[in-house]
């Protein structure tokens, strides 16, 4: 089906935008990958973005994320909740500076618990660590309805908003595409 999609790009240019979250009640815990892991970046993929329409990477090969994931001044954490799994960020450094906080999100069960606020403020503030000259990011009108709400209470500034024509499946496909598990909305 064709569907319109807008598109919001954010920024910060200064650490000093970064509006903080205090870390939740809950311990999370929130480490880096080590190496480039194509299994893992597209578990929390597919995992992440399965209720949200994340589908442009779902025909990738393993090639293709191996390539993408070992890029110079790429980078995946992993956020932890006793122990278990909860989200990630991958940033991606860019020659002239920026940084891009190319990927963002929690696993299903572990949204509307306060965790992604605070996850999102350790994110920001890795991404000024690499170091960088502005943070960016990108979301859409298929991410989480609650997206561009959490960056903008981050400090984030919408700088471009962009409309168009995509084409979309008649519905998400899921973690586990061809499984027959529905996206839940």
């Amino acid at each position: 089906m064709q569907a319109i999609e807008t598109l919001w790009h954010l920024e910060m240019t200064d650490p000093g935008q970064l509006l903080a979250a205090p870390p939740p009640e809950a311990p999370l815990e929130i480490l880096p990958v080590g190496a480039p892991y194509p299994e893992l970046n597209r578990f929390f993929y597919t995992s992440v973005g399965a209720d949200w329409y994340w589908i442009d990477r779902l025909d990738w090969d393993y090639d293709q994320w191996r390539r993408y994931l070992a890029r110079p001044g790429h980078e995946t954490w992993i956020a932890y909740l006793a122990g278990t799994p909860a989200g990630y960020f991958e940033l991606d450094g860019q020659p002239h500076g920026d940084v891009e906080l190319a990927m963002f999100g929690l696993l299903p069960q572990f949204t509307g618990q306060g965790l992604g606020k605070y996850l999102l403020t350790f994110a920001v503030r890795r991404a000024w660590e690499k170091p960088a000259s502005r943070v960016w990011l990108h979301t859409c009108s298929f991410d989480h309805p609650h997206a561009v709400a959490n960056y903008e209470a981050r400090g984030f500034r919408l700088y471009r908003t962009e409309q168009a024509t995509k084409e979309m499946p008649e519905q998400s496909p899921g973690p586990w595409p061809g499984s027959g598990r529905v996206a839940a909305k």
